[in-house]
């Protein structure tokens, strides 16, 4: 691990940090000219006395009478290939919506409280945004109040999805119920929690629609 190795000066952690990244960016390290002129040293030698010492303590191999003979030393190039690894796996974000204001779109850049990195394989269906669930009224079905639920844009629901929907100025979160009754199709937005009412949807007085599925959910202690 490369913790295990010595710590380094600031100006060693600086030289190696602009190893890495010139390796990064142009496949190659940087000349003992090249280092001194990007860090102000009077002389390439300042440069390679620094090289030397950071060879000494482990972090890199040096190749005599080579003007780019710099190298990562394993153990310093397979941190590198972890850390790369890691900021892939979490290479996409989703943006956070809070409160809606009447009539306006989920999406309205208003609404956006941040952007929340997540894993894109954490979601089957794929998300377009998070949802910050306000209330209790999913607690039965694991959603509680601060989470962000993970919403895929849908306009059309099967009975048992969870859905977000929206009814005249308000935007909910209920599982989802159609049923053909005497009267007539009878929608229905149900809650998961005893201590709240189903919520019958008329359309002709209501202003309703679905505005997306549920398809995961983000406890957010630590983000």
């Amino acid at each position: 691990m490369i913790s295990s190795l010595p710590k380094l000066t600031s100006r060693q952690a600086e030289i190696l940090h602009l190893v890495e990244k010139s390796i990064q960016e142009f496949g190659a390290p940087p000349t003992r000219s090249e280092i001194a002129k990007q860090l102000g040293f009077a002389s390439a030698n300042a440069a390679e006395e620094h090289l030397k010492a950071l060879a000494k303590k482990g972090y890199l191999e040096l190749s005599p009478g080579t003007s780019r003979g710099i190298r990562l030393a394993s153990i310093v190039r397979q941190a590198a290939k972890e850390i790369q690894k890691a900021s892939q796996t979490f290479s996409l974000s989703l943006p956070l919506i809070g409160r809606v204001a009447a009539g306006a779109p989920i999406l309205a850049l208003e609404h956006v409280e941040k952007q929340v990195p997540v894993d894109p394989n954490l979601f089957a269906q794929g998300a377009d945004y998070l949802l910050k669930v306000r209330g209790m009224s999913m607690r039965d079905a694991g959603i509680l109040d601060g989470d962000y639920l993970a919403v895929k844009k849908a306009s059309h629901a099967n009975n048992g999805d969870i859905v977000v929907a929206r009814i005249d100025d308000e935007v909910t979160v209920k599982r989802w119920l159609k049923k053909e009754t005497s009267a007539g199709t009878q929608y229905q937005l149900l809650p998961e929690n005893p201590d709240f009412e189903p919520i019958i949807v008329n359309q002709t007085t209501n202003d309703f629609s679905i505005e997306g599925l549920a398809v995961g959910l983000i406890r957010p202690h630590g983000l």
